[in-house]
């Protein structure tokens, strides 16, 4: 098994979140993920080999995601989450492994959209946080959700990988 290392960093001072347990929960829905068969082969980690994999997870408020979405998607509107898969967008020649250790890249979520969207699909607010921490992370590994077909495999695996940690 990958060892699996996560940068969790809450950059909203006003919004208080248990930073560890978000790490400790993200651990565990990436290891359900690549352990999970039929993500790991269509994933963009299947055909190497290596020892970790570390990405980033920045929680933000809908200002500082709607800067990053308009100035790197050009969408002038806040967003639940931006995920930058550094590996899974790169070409196989670009793709690069670093002592044994993939870095997937980055996902950015906005808390004040995770609470927003908890209220309107009447959840708690980690049913939705862990949910689009999932979400996050299926992109991360390279999924993608541009048909209804991948569109519904991406939304199968993030709910059962939510509720490995609810």
């Amino acid at each position: 098994m990958a060892k699996i290392n996560i940068f969790v960093e809450n950059t909203y001072e006003e919004f208080n979140i248990d930073e560890v347990k978000v790490f400790n929960n993200s651990v565990k829905i990436t290891e359900f993920l690549i352990n999970c068969s039929e993500v790991f082969k269509k994933s963009c980690l299947n055909k190497y080999k290596f020892l970790s994999i570390c990405f980033d997870i920045v929680l933000t408020d809908n200002k500082e995601i709607h800067r990053i979405n308009k100035e790197y998607r050009q969408k002038d509107t806040p967003t639940d989450v931006i995920t930058f898969a550094m590996f899974a967008d790169s070409s196989e020649d670009e793709r690069f492994i670093l002592e044994g250790e993939i870095n997937l890249g980055e996902i950015i979520i906005s808390l004040d959209r995770i609470k927003e969207q908890a209220n309107e699909n009447n959840v708690t607010f980690e049913d939705e946080l862990y949910y689009i921490i999932s979400h996050g992370v299926l992109h991360l590994l390279g999924f993608d959700h541009l048909s209804e077909e991948d569109y519904n495999f991406m939304v199968n695996y993030q709910n059962k990988a939510k509720a490995i940690v609810l």
